[in-house]
């Protein structure tokens, strides 16, 4: 609907783009929030009179053709979510939006501002795109001067999940990680000689504590070097000093399967004492470095908003092209490591949230921060796990924010605080791919699954992992007098719920108070979970896949679960974007029948908090009875009381 100074563009049921512009040029071209408009037109209806009027499935408009304003631009609603059936109005900022996520947590100590998502309890919420930059042909462009609004409205009640779909369709999906990714990251802003560094990696793997990418910090160039004309934050010529022998060096860490990435400050430019200042950044600059020891670049020190053309975001450009870079231009698969640009960030993984203050503060707000990042589809935050600046030595906060950082999208120990203990994560490569095919996101807020329960909005630091796994992280020290640290948890009305650490057993549609050691964290499944982990203890570098399985049951419920695996995971070649899906295995119950398909490696199954061996047990591999060939062990919880403690079968074949 077009008119001399408005247009709107109903691009679903539920989303409309409106646009206002003085002088009558509206803008086609893509922004980076928006790079899809190409939607199947949907039903809809228009009144053209003194007013316009467009009734659409979910949504009626109404505008007076003036100059957008709270009270000629009108939205009412189809959908008994929307709170207190009240409309939406151009430029009244409501406060039930759930929130988005922020361009960096430098200096915070505590919460910060999470700006606005595309989800919100009012049932609808409104993303302005006016300013953001255009893709232009091979470049991009600022918008055009003058008087001029650009915005989207999504009106999905309380569809959350619909709703984060459908920005994805507008604004691109998320790219599935390569595995490495979600592997261990060992980083640490420290004047390292590469002797040294890769005698840390060696005691890492004798201590059983796997890496799979090493993060090195900006000592790596030159910095205090008399040829360096500035602060020496910035550079691209190798230190040899500490770093004597680059490829050398390269050689060592790939070859104990560690990825690499080189911290990069490019905001000082390139100066003339650099090797390659003749030459251009990417083609000359950047590929030298990459072919002697750089796998991804860290694209560092870049928040700030303003460059000399006006309207360009130099952290959009630097993250646009530099992930572009990488798709075009090598084999493996493209990643970058960068702070949040604004909307639309997501299509250039993995988030690098910043200079995080060390304190219990921090680390109360980061679950939250991470969660309510899926509100704008961004669902892959890596923080300075133990925080960077600043604060107090606290073994006991340093534990608990590596507990938080297993179950995090991103695994990535920082900075000074390094006394700590590690065991794998488990496996979350099935989500990975799931938030790029099925837009599921790896760390949901529990308003995704639970809109309609208020207390899915009264605990945001509390989250669903995966697809199976809910999460309370601990965020405040232990008492001193019973040493256990405590958290209240909503488990939601579902299924009995059994922690996977402990074995214990609660009943749903309740809320409770968890007291928990320092060795111990909440993470409860519900019945009908099959977990899926590496069975090894101790893996290797590299975040390979799996030598064995262990396959985690808690029965009540029917289930299914299957494994994702790509063929390209181990050697990190850039695929066609598809694993493959192999059914795993579902179980039926009351019937008790376990059944799993496809398994071409060796597997402990472990059934949580079955208290006895069923004397009717039986084991079938291909048709033939092996029961009496199958190991059956039941294994007590450590630190379990004796009274109605629980414990796990476990079933080894």
């Amino acid at each position: 609907m077009l008119g001399p100074t408005y247009r709107f563009t109903v691009l679903t049921g539920r989303l409309i783009r409106y646009e206002w512009a003085a002088d009558g040029q509206f803008e086609d071209r893509a922004s980076t929030l928006a790079i899809n408009r190409g939607f199947p037109v949907p039903q809809f209806r228009v009144v053209d009179e003194d007013d316009l009027e467009i009734i659409a499935e979910h949504f009626h408009l109404t505008y007076n053709k003036q100059r957008f304003s709270a009270g000629g631009l009108v939205v009412h609603f189809r959908d008994r979510h929307t709170e207190w059936g009240a409309p939406w109005r151009y430029g009244v900022t409501e406060d039930l939006n759930l929130g988005g996520t922020a361009r960096t947590l430098d200096l915070c100590d505590g919460r910060c501002d999470m700006g606005q998502g595309v989800i919100s309890r009012a049932g609808h919420a409104a993303l302005d795109d006016s300013s953001s930059m255009l893709f232009d042909g091979d470049f991009v462009a600022s918008r055009r001067p003058g008087d001029r609004v650009d915005g989207y409205l999504f009106c999905f009640g309380h569809d959350y999940r619909a709703a984060i779909r459908t920005f994805f369709a507008l604004s691109g999906k998320q790219p599935v990680l390569p595995r490495y990714a979600l592997g261990n990251w060992w980083s640490r802003y420290y004047t390292y000689h590469q002797d040294e560094y890769v005698s840390l990696m060696d005691k890492f793997r004798a201590h059983g504590i796997p890496l799979s990418v090493a993060v090195i910090d900006m000592d790596w160039h030159r910095v205090s070097h008399e040829s360096v004309p500035h602060s020496g934050w910035a550079g691209y010529t190798w230190d040899k000093g500490l770093c004597p022998d680059p490829e050398a060096f390269g050689h060592e860490l790939h070859k104990r399967n560690l990825k690499i990435t080189l911290n990069d400050h490019p905001h000082n430019g390139i100066h003339s004492h650099e090797e390659a200042y003749e030459e251009c950044i990417l083609e000359i600059l950047h590929r030298k470095l990459e072919r002697i020891a750089c796998d991804f670049w860290w694209i560092d020190w870049q928040q700030g908003p303003y460059s000399r053309v006006c309207g360009l975001d130099p952290l959009w450009l630097l993250d646009h092209f530099q992930y572009l870079d990488h798709e075009q231009n090598r084999s493996t698969t493209p990643l970058i490591f960068s702070r949040y640009a604004g909307p639309g960030s997501h299509r250039y993984p993995v988030g690098f949230s910043g200079d995080t203050v060390v304190s219990w503060a921090s680390l109360a707000f980061q679950p939250e921060f991470t969660a309510t990042a899926s509100n704008i589809g961004y669902g892959m935050w890596s923080h300075d796990i133990g925080g960077h600046i600043w604060g107090v030595r606290d073994d006991e906060l340093v534990t608990r924010w590596v507990q938080l950082g297993v179950f995090s999208p991103i695994f990535r120990l920082h900075s000074s605080l390094s006394r700590w203990t590690s065991k794998e994560p488990c496996s979350i490569g099935p989500n990975n791919v799931l938030s790029s095919t099925e837009d599921e996101l790896l760390v949901q807020p529990m308003h995704w699954m639970y809109p309609d329960a208020p207390e899915a909005y009264s605990f945001p630091n509390q989250y669903i992992f995966g697809s199976e796994l809910l999460v309370a992280p601990i965020v405040t020290p232990r008492d001193q007098r019973t040493n256990l640290a405590s958290v209240k948890v909503w488990l939601p009305s579902k299924s009995r719920y059994v922690d996977l650490f402990m074995g214990t057993v609660y009943d749903d549609n309740r809320e409770i108070t968890l007291y928990q050691r320092p060795e111990e964290y909440p993470v409860l499944l519900s019945e009908g979970t099959i977990l899926t982990l590496d069975a090894d203890t101790a893996p290797g570098n590299g975040c390979l896949n799996p030598e064995a399985l262990e396959i985690i049951v808690v029965v009540g419920r029917n289930a299914q679960a299957v494994i994702l695996e790509g063929e390209d995971d181990d050697d990190d070649t850039q695929g066609d974007g598809n694993s493959t899906r192999r059914p795993l295995s579902h179980f039926t119950s009351p019937r008790g029948v376990f059944e799993a398909e496809g398994i071409n490696r060796p597997v402990t199954f472990r059934f949580l908090s079955m208290t006895s061996i069923p004397q009717d047990l039986k084991v079938a591999m291909d048709g033939m009875d092996i029961t009496s060939r199958t190991k059956v062990t039941v294994v007590k919880y450590p630190q379990t009381p004796e009274s109605g403690c629980c414990l796990p079968v476990h079933v080894r074949i």
